[in-house]
């Protein structure tokens, strides 16, 4: 028994990697052709999977990308940068007004919160260069 939920889990864990594999942009390509590529595999990911309504949204957003530009592009992940950048700025003003109350409870719950923050400004650094 013990045997089959191990190759139960080890399937499961690798076609949920093939899958968050086949979301990623193909290869080599950058900005709009990136995105392109990354919604187009999306979108075979939904509809092998009979995701109908997600593969209408993803239809949708494929559309949109006839109006990408690469200089638009970097210029909306530019503005995401700035922005998480900002958030990371509060969420510290945050955690030092709860250090400076004391409430261990609140202080806990602020680092977490600039933890996430933090990681979330990491991707859009990331992600400006795709």
């Amino acid at each position: 028994m013990k045997r089959i939920s191990t190759l139960f889990l080890l399937a499961t864990l690798g076609l949920a990697a093939g899958a968050a594999q086949a979301a990623q942009p193909d290869a080599g390509l950058t900005g709009c052709a990136a995105k392109r590529s990354a919604i187009e595999n999306q979108l075979k990911i939904a509809r092998d999977h009979g995701n109908s309504h997600q593969a209408a949204g993803l239809e949708e957003a494929l559309r949109g990308v006839d109006n990408c530009t690469d200089a638009g592009l970097r210029k909306e992940r530019e503005q995401k940068v700035l922005d998480a950048r900002h958030e990371v700025a509060q969420r510290e003003r945050d955690l030092k007004k709860a250090e400076k109350k004391g409430d261990s409870e609140k202080i806990n719950k602020r680092k977490d919160k600039l933890a996430e923050s933090r990681k979330e400004l990491q991707e859009a650094v990331e992600d400006l260069d795709r």
